[in-house]
């Protein structure tokens, strides 16, 4: 079976001695963790290594099967989780990780039970979002006529050029970062062109417009064109986005502009009238002198 892409699930960006593994670069538009060098993954690959057999912390061979993921040795890192799943199991990282790794060498089926028994495990993963990642893996099974916004998240933004939803802004803003997330964390080992994500991500700028976040929307819908999405009112989107955002800026500087100007009046009104206090106090101190 050919290989596909897919999103790395791990805990945290930490390993479990505090080294930091990778960054993020926006958390607007998803573009996948910065990795370090081959060779420093390698060093850290040692590093957990020599500290599990040292303290024996699973927590360190769990990071193994993390860097082993990153460098691309995805049967290395399946036997090693099998191993972690027999010695201590029901770990969260370890069915994760592995619904992970099946995915990468394209065993969905697999994957998909691994994914929904971390799930289980702890439900608030990823901050909510796996119910997404359930969906990827149920569409790809079922075939690529599920790579729709409907088969994926359940929802339709219309037909129209621009989106619409009668989600209100708490549901939208959810929605949002659940797409970010599991974006981010897919796009760290998808490179364009995919159909799956350029779906994902046209989706997403269509959440990022209905919050009018139009500068993001934008960027992320030429994201889906560059992932070769192929939505007939994709550019029309860009464009308009992109627009909505110029008026949003030219509305707030001409805001500015007029409070600026409200705050001079205000200054000098102030200045006059202090100075016209001022000139009171005098002619009234004067005249009660002469008298």
């Amino acid at each position: 079976m050919p290989k596909v892409n897919a999103c790395l699930n791990g805990e945290h960006f930490e390993l479990t001695n505090g080294t930091t593994w990778y960054a993020d670069r926006d958390y607007e538009v998803p573009e996948g963790h910065v990795f370090p060098e081959r060779e420093s993954l390698l060093s850290m690959l040692h590093d957990m290594d020599s500290l599990y057999k040292a303290t024996k912390d699973i927590g360190y061979l769990s990071d193994k099967g993390l860097l082993l993921i990153a460098l691309g040795r995805y049967q290395q890192a399946i036997t090693l989780y099998l191993e972690i799943e027999v010695m201590k199991p029901n770990r969260y990282s370890t069915a994760s990780n592995l619904g992970t790794v099946y995915e990468l060498i394209g065993q969905n089926i697999k994957a998909l039970e691994w994914i929904k028994k971390s799930i289980e495990i702890d439900p608030e993963s990823h901050h909510q979002s796996e119910w997404i990642h359930v969906k990827i893996l149920e569409a790809k099974i079922k075939g690529d006529e599920q790579y729709t916004t409907h088969s994926l998240l359940g929802l339709d933004f219309g037909n129209g050029k621009l989106p619409i939803s009668k989600m209100n802004k708490k549901e939208l803003e959810t929605l949002h970062y659940s797409l970010y997330y599991q974006l981010n964390e897919r796009m760290s080992f998808v490179k364009p062109k995919d159909r799956m994500v350029a779906q994902l991500l046209f989706d997403l700028g269509s959440v990022s417009m209905l919050l009018h976040r139009n500068k993001a929307a934008s960027e992320v819908y030429k994201q889906a064109k560059r992932y070769g999405c192929s939505h007939p009112d994709l550019d029309f989107k860009i464009k308009e986005s992109r627009r909505l955002y110029l008026k949003e800026v030219k509305s707030f500087s001409k805001a500015k502009v007029v409070r600026d100007e409200s705050n001079r009046l205000l200054f000098y009104g102030l200045v006059i009238g202090l100075t016209a206090i001022g000139g009171s106090v005098v002619y009234w101190r004067r005249t009660k002198s002469r008298r």
